[in-house]
């Protein structure tokens, strides 16, 4: 197939997202599986246990450089799950007794994930930076050419986990009192990470993909939402209220995919529902987007992103170690340049590799073979 030509396409791109970028999460090695195991269990403590998360996370950065990418995250190493170990230190929120039941599903059948539920039982503050000695560890680690990324979950996934029932109406009988809050903490902690130097900060976002999916609309009614036909619309103004917390030089992007548990997803639909309001409204820079198999939909949706604004194409799946043709890649990303400019495009992984700890069904091996893949395929691609 002929390589992807356009005149107004510039090459390695110096700000991000980059031509070849990666959505965060990484697999945890056995040497940190096994230290946060016995941290649990009390056989050793926070400092040993810091130690081996940053000799993890040195090493995790430098497979990042080696393979080629631009972007340096720390894995997400210091945490249990992509999204909960952040929205458990905002101010006002607890966990809650009992946990949440998630289902998952694969070739094979399904699974169920538990996370611990949670419960909004003040006005919700920032109390302090959350991510901060983390972010400024990646910073320190990261060398010449590595724009260190920091992922945090949106706003949205407080109020997409538990609904109205999560949040004591006693605290907040106005729920617009409860979003105006929680976008207020947002801001002042993007105004933070702007002050340690984060150029590069992501949400991620599974509730904007989910509500493409019918069922998941149904269980979100079920939870109190009152209008899930327009939720994600509201969803989008929250996001852009927080969003005026970002200070100058920081691009923000967002991560939408449909559910990443040992290889298992939650929803599936295009982006067809949501995508108007989604990519003509949200005010973030660029949109990392799942689109390894079929229950992604086709690139239509892609016709509403404005000039200026990047896609980064997740068509190289985390889910499943077999790699993917470079020839299936190029055509995919030359169907999609159809509807947006390739000089908006860019490629990546289709979600993390270890959105929890569990991590996918790949061996590291795999992993960097998917890495090495997506530079590579950018490379020719981008020339």
């Amino acid at each position: 197939m002929a390589e992807v030509q356009s005149e107004a396409v510039t090459g390695r791109r110096t700000t991000p997202p980059f031509r070849a970028d990666h959505v965060g999460s990484l697999l945890r090695p056995r040497e940190l599986l096994d230290a946060r195991a016995a941290f649990e269990e009390g056989r050793i403590d926070d400092e040993e246990l810091r130690r081996v998360e940053d000799a993890a996370i040195e090493d995790a950065v430098a497979l990042q450089r080696d393979v080629g990418l631009q972007t340096a995250t720390d894995g997400e190493f210091r945490r249990a799950t992509w999204h909960m170990d952040f929205i458990y230190q905002l101010g006002g929120l607890e966990q809650a007794p009992g946990d949440l039941k998630v289902q998952f599903c694969n070739e094979q059948g399904t699974v169920e994930w538990t996370p611990a539920a949670l419960h909004v039982t003040e006005k919700i503050h920032l109390g302090h930076t959350i991510f901060a000695e983390a972010f400024e560890f990646l910073q320190r680690t990261a060398v010449d050419g590595q724009t260190p990324k920091l992922t945090i979950p949106s706003p949205n996934m407080v109020h997409y986990r538990g609904g109205r029932a999560a949040v004591d109406e006693r605290v907040y009988p106005d729920m617009e009192e409860f979003w105006s809050d929680l976008c207020a903490a947002y801001a002042d902690e993007l105004r933070a990470l702007g002050e340690l130097g984060c150029t590069y900060l992501q949400f991620d976002d599974t509730s904007l993909a989910y509500l493409n999916d019918p069922r998941q609309r149904e269980q979100m009614a079920a939870r109190g939402a009152p209008d899930v036909e327009h939720l994600h619309e509201q969803y989008v103004r929250n996001i852009n209220r927080a969003l005026k917390g970002r200070p100058d030089g920081m691009v923000v992007t967002t991560h939408l995919c449909r559910g990443n548990f040992r290889s298992s997803w939650a929803a599936e639909g295009g982006y067809d529902f949501v995508a108007e309001a989604l990519f003509g409204g949200l005010g973030v820079d660029g949109f990392f987007l799942e689109y390894d198999d079929a229950r992604s939909g086709g690139f239509e949706p892609l016709r509403f992103v404005p000039e200026g604004k990047y896609v980064v194409l997740g068509l190289v799946t985390t889910k499943r170690p077999e790699l993917e043709a470079k020839d299936l890649l190029k055509r995919r990303i030359e169907e999609a340049s159809q509807y947006v400019p390739i000089e908006q495009l860019c490629l990546s992984p289709q979600c993390g590799f270890s959105s929890t700890a569990e991590g996918n069904a790949l061996t590291p091996d795999e992993q960097i073979a998917k890495l090495e893949l997506t530079v590579e395929t950018a490379s020719e691609v981008w020339n």
